[in-house]
């Protein structure tokens, strides 16, 4: 299966969703946040570059949990802005 390639918003809400992530984790290290959303620190580390711009759900999710964000505040904060 071929895999269409991203469009530059869906590359932009990517990097937004990674910028968000890595302030909302302050000084938190990424190994503990990654560990305990279940996942590596290499997959936190791409999302949070915007290497992974389109990460599974329930990675997004855990993550979210893990960080004390609501999905919804996420997808706000996420979503692109027309001006």
């Amino acid at each position: 299966m071929v895999r269409t390639p991203l469009t530059p918003e869906e590359r932009e809400r990517g990097e937004r969703l990674g910028r968000l992530l890595r302030e909302t984790r302050g000084d938190r290290s990424m190994a503990e946040v990654a560990a305990r959303a279940g996942i590596s620190a290499e997959t936190l580390r791409k999302i949070e570059t915007g290497r992974a711009p389109t990460p599974a759900f329930f990675t997004v999710a855990a993550l979210a949990g893990v960080l004390g964000l609501s999905m919804d505040e996420l997808a706000a904060r996420c979503a692109l802005v027309v001006v």
